[in-house]
């Protein structure tokens, strides 16, 4: 008889240190289960400025996954969203559902011996093109940005994604449109289109700076929009991409397959992004793929936290038929993430692969995740928002 889970474990880890490449993830929740015969599974939830609610919305999810079948994951899910009333709105407990969700099936691929991606199907792809974030911190100058972005290229990497819009917010005044424009110039000027550039607007703008910002780059050519529009202004959406050629790309803060559908068959999205850390797990994503596939519309996940986020990610990267692109943090983690794990997934010329093993198909050390546990919340800088990528938050003189 398959395994019953007897424990699950949370640990909140960090350097207590604000990260450079993404200050949102100075924290991060990875969540353990052991089953009653002895199998360990991972999982991984966000923590953007909500570490200690997470965390104890674990402890929520715990009461009703503890004593189950490990492999009846659909039932657990579906179990602690009879119970949980306000799931389908709440980043936290989604956050804390998904991160034991994954860590199910972790532990299903171990105890069948099999990576996860070949129990969705198999794999269609042997290596998983990726672009690069975070590796822009302290960027202000189109310069700036030149200089650190030829770093990116000589590792491999042939998209990029950046956020050149500064301290603007809500609004945005001509002289930051200028320099906004001035750097994605600058980068399409010296890599001409041998590097895909990628917008990360960060759901900053009202639509009249959302549409201003957008058509001011649309000559450069770039990959896509990410976040354009405040997240309450879905609604305009299809209006502002009815002025575009780029497409929009958006689902980080979608929480579900249901309302991942409504973004698309109401046309308000041509590339989704979805977060597995935050949207129900592996099956959930698995399913929001198929809805995006039969609609016509790539998926390129979102992944911005840690290793066993990505590897979970990269599970899903290997097997749907509509994977566009990966985002990737590796090349600017600090050390501590990095040894978080032992052995899995490495990422070489701008690509990804996964080792094969059984389950997420990683090794975490334990000793290191054990040394690296704190207690409270992450740090804060009143000056900068936790979402934007440390020293860019900058307005222009």
């Amino acid at each position: 008889m398959a395994g019953r889970i007897k424990d699950i474990d949370v640990y909140n880890v960090s350097e207590k240190t604000p990260e450079k490449s993404s200050p949102w993830s100075s924290t991060m929740i990875i969540v353990r289960i052991t089953t009653d015969d002895g199998f360990t599974g991972y999982g991984e939830a966000p923590t953007t400025l909500m570490t200690m609610p997470v965390f104890h919305s674990v402890k929520e999810v715990m009461r009703t996954f503890i004593g189950r079948n490990v492999l009846d994951i659909t039932s657990n899910v579906l179990e602690f969203y009879k119970h949980s009333f306000y799931l389908s709105r709440s980043m936290e407990a989604t956050s804390a559902l998904s991160a034991v969700e994954i860590a199910s099936w972790d532990i299903a691929g171990k105890m069948s011996s099999q990576p996860i991606y070949n129990m969705l199907g198999g794999k269609v792809r042997d290596q998983v093109r990726a672009y690069s974030n975070g590796w822009y911190s302290d960027c202000v100058s189109p310069d700036d940005f030149i200089e650190k972005a030829k770093g990116i290229k000589k590792k491999g990497y042939d998209a990029i994604k950046f956020d050149p819009f500064g301290n603007s917010f809500d609004r945005i005044e001509r002289k930051s449109l200028d320099h906004a424009e001035s750097v994605v110039r600058g980068l399409r000027d010296e890599f001409d289109f041998s590097m895909d550039l990628l917008i990360e607007f960060h759901g900053r703008f009202s639509f009249e700076a959302a549409r201003m910002a957008c058509q001011r780059l649309e000559p450069y050519g770039c990959f896509f929009y990410e976040e354009p529009l405040h997240p309450e202004l879905e609604m305009r959406l299809p209006e502002l991409r009815s002025q575009l050629m780029t497409p929009i790309a958006l689902g980080e803060r979608i929480l579900n397959a249901r309302d991942f559908m409504r973004h698309i068959v109401e046309g308000k999205v041509d590339i989704i992004q979805g977060d597995l850390t935050n949207s129900r797990g592996i099956m959930e994503s698995f399913k929001i793929a198929a809805i995006a596939d039969a609609w016509g519309v790539p998926v390129a996940y979102h992944n911005a936290f840690g290793p066993v986020q990505t590897a979970a990610t990269l599970n899903l990267d290997m097997t749907i038929n509509n994977f566009l692109i990966q985002e990737s943090f590796e090349e600017s983690w600090p050390d501590w993430k990095r040894k978080l794990l032992k052995s899995g997934y490495h990422i070489e010329n701008g690509k990804f692969r996964l080792s094969g093993k059984p389950g997420l198909g990683i090794e975490i050390d334990q000793k290191s995740l054990e040394s690296h546990m704190v207690e409270g919340m992450e740090p804060f800088d009143l000056e900068s928002p936790p979402w934007v990528v440390s020293g860019t938050y900058i307005g222009e003189n």
